[in-house]
């Protein structure tokens, strides 16, 4: 039974970063083209802070920063990937780690940031789990522990990437917003409707956060054969 639940998360992991296990793909090349528009997404300033989200659950957020986390770390920068939501997370499922400390053990002061990163067989990219879920999420993703992990973060990595939970469940997205460089909103086709995606952007804009662009998820597309892709509009 074991063995079997083992191989069922690494073939998850392998569908889900398909960016690092099979990067010749047409979604791979989707990853990368997004990974350029975020690079030219601003003149003036390098693009050093990430957070990707959505409007609601299962619109595929999760997959979008980890894939966005490795072509990245492809290209030579180094990566953190950071699970920020303290409610559900599923990055340490993704790249098969403990959930035992992670970010939530840092901001505690429980464990240092570099204790707490795992570096992964990827050159170039680690990943901090959210840790032990808290019961107070929000407060302590607003906390001055917060800002003062945030640099902390950019005194290591050249690029800060937060998963975080849906904009319109919980206010912890608008929170991180206001402490990045740019939110990513990720769009699933034929799921999101239009009233939720407008919501949405008013909460993000509200908080100062700044939308760099929307990632169109699960795309059908009907050439040789049905398949779907991740695409930026």
């Amino acid at each position: 039974m074991a063995a079997s639940k083992n191989k069922k998360r690494l073939l998850d992991s392998k569908r889900k970063l398909v960016a690092k296990y099979d990067p010749k793909s047409p979604i791979s090349e989707q990853y990368r083209t997004i990974r350029t528009n975020i690079l030219y997404s601003s003149v003036d300033e390098e693009i050093r802070s990430l957070m990707v989200t959505s409007s609601g659950p299962g619109e595929g957020k999760s997959t979008t920063t980890g894939n966005l986390a490795v072509v990245f770390a492809q290209q030579g920068k180094t990566v953190l990937l950071i699970d920020a939501d303290l409610r559900k997370p599923t990055a340490h499922y993704t790249f098969k780690l403990s959930n035992t400390t992670g970010l939530t053990s840092v901001l505690t002061n429980q464990q240092e940031l570099m204790e707490a990163v795992n570096k992964m067989d990827e050159d170039n990219l680690y990943v901090l789990p959210s840790g032990p879920i808290p019961p107070n999420p929000s407060e302590l993703l607003g906390s001055k522990a917060m800002k003062q992990f945030m640099e902390r973060a950019l005194e290591e990595f050249d690029l800060i990437i937060f998963d975080t939970p849906p904009v319109l469940a919980v206010t912890d997205a608008q929170i991180l917003g206001n402490l990045c460089q740019g939110t990513i909103l990720v769009v699933s086709s034929g799921k999101t409707d239009k009233e939720s995606l407008i919501k949405t952007k008013e909460l993000l804009t509200a908080t100062n956060g700044r939308l760099l662009g929307v990632v169109l998820n699960n795309k059908k597309i009907d050439k040789k054969g049905s398949y779907y892709y991740y695409g930026a509009n």
